[in-house]
């Protein structure tokens, strides 16, 4: 087990904030803020390389999306060989737990099946062998700057505020939050509206016969949408598409004997949870356009407006869907799947002709494919088999602050670029670049928005370019 920051928090005195003294809980190497799927691979290879690591976290669940917005299972990247080590050490410790990740199925567009109660519990292992100090319940409200450099960052916990020292920071936020407090310039929402993505409310559904559901979707309606059998199960349907979905008239139905409303009906994904059997997570109701990602109101709002939606779609599949007789709701997500925020304005910016011109980068960090799939504005062609685009460590940094580093879907990028790089497995990758990038820092004494990856040793990083 490497050295954790256990021994490193007390006796650090205090931060001036507000005009309060404000005690510090840990003074560490890395600080990562947010443990969703990026930032938890930040901490784990930022340990790993030896720096000192603090997590913080606002729910008491590492995983994010992945486990509290039961956003499952994991979409595949379509790119070759992009799978960091991160990845596939996720996916062996999940076959370790029994969970099969794998669907072998040509033409899937699932990378890994995971199931969040095993997930969190993997996550907290991982954490405490390489040594992270996970910080939970934790929220993030601030920074104290010197300059361009982030000296603390200020967290409410159950004991009051608290400083949290570091020599370098990551935002694993998502939305950025950490940035935008450290001057970093952001965008927000799509160039051309500025609305966002539409959110998703998910939850689970418990006591589905699925192979009774498996037979009706597959052998009597022949929706050849399923590429993969029991337990790897998915149904779907999405209106107003090129494409015309054998459940789309399933849930037209709905709409015309007033059991569901337009919006219930415009979008339902289901997806089967392995080693929870009888379950599907739900990836919807995707909430109308209206409710905006970066409003609070309006985000307080859509939340109160997908649970009713929730409601009424489990409802209506209980009534008319065969092998849900006897489901019911088993969970609601404690956060809603936001696709979409703010994204920072780094060193490099990335846009939709760099998918095309399928770009690469001396400092590459990851590679993906999945095609531009931006709810609500456009949902672009998929790259030819094979093909892929590279994402930079320039487009984690910005000039703004100096020991700063950006993870997940809140990188560098325009709108619709963004729609494609932020899938679970590529901000897994950034994260953990992230992190390596975080240590590599600290070790040499450079500014971390000046760390050349492609200086960093190929056998220390965890993606070079070929």
């Amino acid at each position: 087990m490497h050295s954790s920051v256990s021994s490193h928090i007390k006796g650090f005195g205090a931060v001036s904030y507000a005009r309060k003294n404000i005690p510090v809980l840990f003074d560490a190497d890395v600080c990562v803020t947010g443990g969703g799927p990026s930032g938890m691979a930040a901490a784990v290879q930022s340990a790993e390389h030896g720096a000192r690591t603090v997590l913080i976290e606002r729910g008491i669940a590492l995983g994010g999306l992945q486990t509290l917005g039961n956003v499952i299972p994991c979409m595949t990247s379509f790119a070759p060989d992009s799978d960091t080590p991160f990845v596939k050490t996720l996916k062996e410790r999940l076959s370790a737990e029994g969970i099969e990740f794998d669907d072998r199925t040509e033409g899937s567009e699932v990378s890994i099946w995971t199931n969040p109660e095993i997930l969190s519990r993997i996550y907290d292992d991982m954490c405490e062998k390489s040594g992270v100090e996970v910080l939970y319940n934790a929220v993030f409200v601030d920074t104290v700057m010197e300059g361009k450099s982030i000296s603390a960052v200020i967290v409410q916990t159950m004991a009051g505020l608290r400083a949290i020292k570091s020599r370098v920071f990551i935002d694993g936020t998502g939305d950025a939050v950490l940035a935008r407090s450290a001057g970093v310039p952001c965008e927000c929402g799509y160039e051309k509206t500025g609305r966002n993505q539409p959110m998703s409310f998910r939850f689970e559904i418990g006591g589905i016969d699925m192979e009774r559901l498996y037979d009706y979707i597959t052998n009597e309606l022949k929706d050849p949408w399923c590429k993969s059998p029991l337990p790897h199960f998915t149904m779907a349907e999405a209106r107003h598409r090129a494409v015309k979905y054998v459940l789309e008239d399933f849930m037209a139905k709905g709409i015309e004997t007033g059991e569901l409303t337009e919006a219930d009906a415009e979008y339902m994904q289901g997806f089967a949870i392995v080693g929870k059997p009888g379950t599907m997570s739900m990836n919807c109701p995707e909430l109308p356009a209206e409710y905006s990602a970066s409003d609070p109101l309006s985000y307080s709002r859509g939340v109160r407006e997908g649970r009713r939606m929730i409601h009424r779609i489990t409802q209506y599949f209980i009534n008319h869907m065969p092998g849900f007789e006897n489901a019911y709701i088993a969970k609601e997500a404690s956060m809603l799947g936001a696709r979409e925020s703010w994204r920072i304005r780094g060193k490099v910016y990335l846009t939709e002709d760099d998918y095309h011109n399928e770009s690469r980068f001396p400092d590459a960090v990851a590679r993906t494919a999945w095609f531009i799939d931006a709810h609500g504005e456009k949902i672009s062609e998929k790259l030819p088999k094979g093909a892929y685009y590279e994402i930079p460590f320039r487009a984690m940094v910005a000039d703004e602050a100096e020991n700063l580093i950006v993870s997940g879907r809140c990188i560098s990028a325009s709108f619709i670029l963004q729609a494609s790089m932020r899938i679970q497995v590529t901000c897994m990758s950034i994260g953990e670049a992230a992190g390596i990038a975080a240590a590599w820092s600290v070790r040499n004494d450079i500014p971390a928005n000046e760390v050349d990856w492609s200086k960093i040793p190929a056998d220390v990083r965890s993606y070079v370019s070929e």
